[in-house]
């Protein structure tokens, strides 16, 4: 067993040490900094080894991606009523617009009415009440089709080409229609009007694959192999009084088309 070192001999070796510049004690144990760099150098080459490793490992697949028009196509096809259709669109989850909206608005009116319109998208007021064309816009064309004898409570049902609102009521994207495009179709099948009116762009986009909605309107066309009529949309007339003549020479057309049904 070593001996303590006494009081004179500890402090005669620390003054030597000092005296060689020794200022801060570091460790009360002797490092063997050999051993330090041989281990750093292991640990090294350990690591660069498991790099080799994984980088000699083959890529995990890549994740699948889906198509969301052949979904929309899918569930679409399989809703063999109105009720039906709401339910897969309430189901389908590959639509972006659905994650921000508070409600998805399918439809108001009268289904199997003669006369079915398409809108665009909802707005705030029409994603709070879960219906479409109820705030400013749907007022004017309540009175728009009352000036023809036509109501959503009795003979017309009304739908839009997205159901969900997009954020700060922007215009839905391309992709975004192309993907809601399969349920509208299905929409207008299993609704069977006799005719369509075709209300703002989005929708002349959607059914007809065109835009320019103040060359498009007051001529009839054909969507989904019916009659339709492009039409401008009543947020429109609301920024644009003027056009308020124009929209009346299309709904008179409208009026005369369902007369000649009738005759």
């Amino acid at each position: 067993m070593e001996s303590a070192l006494d009081w004179h001999t500890a402090h005669a070796l620390l003054a030597w040490q000092m005296e060689l510049g020794v200022d801060e004690a570091i460790s009360d144990r002797p490092v063997d900094r050999f051993a330090v760099e041989q281990a750093a150098k292991e640990q090294a080459e350990a690591k660069k080894a498991q790099v080799a490793v994984a980088r000699a490992a083959p890529a995990p697949p890549p994740e699948p991606q889906i198509d969301a028009v052949a979904e929309a196509e899918k569930a679409a096809r399989g809703a063999a009523s109105l009720d039906a259709l709401q339910a897969a669109m309430g189901a389908f989850e590959h639509c972006e617009l659905k994650r921000g909206a508070r409600s998805l608005v399918f439809c108001d009116g009268v289904p199997g009415a003669k006369v079915m319109i398409v809108g665009e998208a909802p707005g705030r007021d029409e994603d709070r009440q879960g219906k479409p064309f109820v705030g400013k816009a749907g007022q004017l064309l309540d009175k728009m089709l009352a000036a023809i004898g036509l109501s959503r409570a009795e003979s017309v049902y009304i739908t839009n080409v997205v159901p969900w609102r997009p954020p700060q009521n922007r215009d839905p994207r391309p992709e975004e229609i192309a993907t809601m495009l399969p349920f509208l179709r299905k929409h207008i099948a299993l609704a069977k009007p006799e005719m369509l009116i075709v209300m703002g762009n989005i929708s002349c986009q959607a059914l007809l694959g065109k835009r320019g909605i103040t060359r498009l309107r007051g001529t009839w066309t054909k969507a989904e192999d019916r009659p339709a009529m492009p039409m401008v949309h009543p947020a429109y007339l609301l920024r644009t009084p003027a056009a308020k003549r124009e929209a009346w020479a299309d709904l008179l057309a409208v009026k005369a088309r369902l007369e000649s049904l009738t005759s």
